[in-house]
């Protein structure tokens, strides 16, 4: 799939905007803070239908406006043998104190989960240190992101799941002690979805750890040994008898402890956790690596449709080693489109010169972006 043009009107800090774009590698430089970023969650939002970085739409309105609006016109194979390309344009538009109106060929979406998959990405951002640092749920959303561009009945059961565990929560919590009937329909909707959801996390995680290995052995120039273990309740027998195991503890804690809401992603280095031993530059070599990965993924189950790949302000706290191995791989031919974050022009400088790529470069001032140069 390739975004071949981006309307923007009061998203963020950007009061409007227009971009012509290359087929392959697209940068923007600029000071941080400028508005950089907020291109490539313009894109992320065209795809996701929501912003990467803030959940609540009305936030994303400028300063001082009353709404919104982004449009991208894409293109792509239609099948992976044929010659016939696709012209595909995706809205969206929303006023303060209205709902969102998102659209695809100007025909408006009954369910936003319809949308989902039809345009694969891959973002890279400093915000994915959480993943290492942060909590379970972080590497749970990053399963629950890939997988569900690909597989439409994840997204189901994960709605599934969540709101059959929402229910119980509620019932957890109640004064009253619960119905014993109803509070065992809702678990077994949690049993019934969570097998769904554990069978497809267990089938992506074994797929991504040889290919998320390989590309950082490469990155790292094979100096570490790193895995991924997948850690869930569905592990220890019927997730329906895990769930019912424990429910007077549940009840005196008032929600869920055991299902697939708690599962999780074990990063290792070596032996150990790498939140424990990695430095910096691992980290984030790790990160990146898992993202490459993603795309290789992605791109081989998506109907073979080539992933967007973002960019956002990589190089930092890498030494020169690895940079220059990233470079080497997003330069190269396996990748499709790209876009580009950085304030350095010198690392954009490298990449540029390790591809014979068609390319164009943006600058980016306070919302302001202008092209600066391209080859053609």
């Amino acid at each position: 799939m390739i975004l071949e043009k981006l309307s923007l009107i009061n998203y963020k800090n950007i009061t409007e905007a227009t971009l012509e774009l290359s087929p392959k590698i697209n940068c923007f430089i600029g000071q941080n803070g400028v508005g950089k970023t907020n291109v490539l969650d313009a894109i992320y939002y065209l795809s996701f239908c929501h912003s990467a970085n803030n959940p609540i739409d009305s936030q994303v309105i400028r300063h001082g406006e009353e709404f919104f609006m982004i449009e991208g016109e894409y293109s792509g194979q239609l099948t992976v043998d044929s010659y016939d390309y696709l012209k595909l344009s995706v809205s969206c538009g929303m006023k303060r104190g209205q709902k969102k109106h998102f659209k695809r060929n100007k025909k408006e979406y009954k369910r936003l989960s319809e949308h989902i998959g039809l345009i694969p990405i891959v973002v890279v951002s400093p915000s994915d240190t959480l993943l290492i640092e942060g909590g379970s749920e972080e590497r749970r959303r990053l399963m629950d992101m890939v997988i569900s561009q690909y597989d439409s009945t994840y997204i189901e059961a994960l709605n599934r799941y969540n709101k059959a565990l929402q229910q119980r929560n509620t019932m957890l919590k109640a004064e009253e002690e619960p119905d014993i009937d109803v509070i065992s329909i809702w678990e077994e909707q949690m049993a019934s979805a969570g097998e769904h959801i554990y069978k497809c996390r267990d089938a992506f995680v074994k797929e991504m750890v040889p290919i998320f290995q390989r590309y950082y052995e490469t990155i790292s120039g094979n100096q570490e040994k790193v895995a991924l273990n997948y850690i869930s309740h569905c592990q220890r027998g019927p997730l329906l008898e895990v769930i019912q195991r424990d429910r007077f503890k549940d009840r005196a804690v008032g929600y869920s402890l055991h299902g697939v809401h708690r599962d999780d992603l074990e990063f290792m280095l070596g032996d150990h956790l790498m939140k424990r031993e990695g430095s910096q530059g691992q980290n984030k070599t790790f990160v990146i690596s898992l993202k490459l990965a993603q795309f290789d993924f992605l791109k081989r189950t998506n109907s073979k449709t080539t992933p967007l790949l973002l960019l956002d302000d990589i190089f930092d706290k890498l030494d020169a080693g690895r940079v220059e191995q990233i470079v080497n791989l997003v330069a190269g031919d396996e990748f499709g489109q790209i876009f580009i974050t950085d304030t350095n022009r010198d690392h954009l400088d490298q990449i540029l010169s390790a591809s014979s790529h068609d390319y164009r470069i943006f600058h980016v001032d306070n919302g302001d972006i202008n092209r600066k140069s391209q080859n053609v």
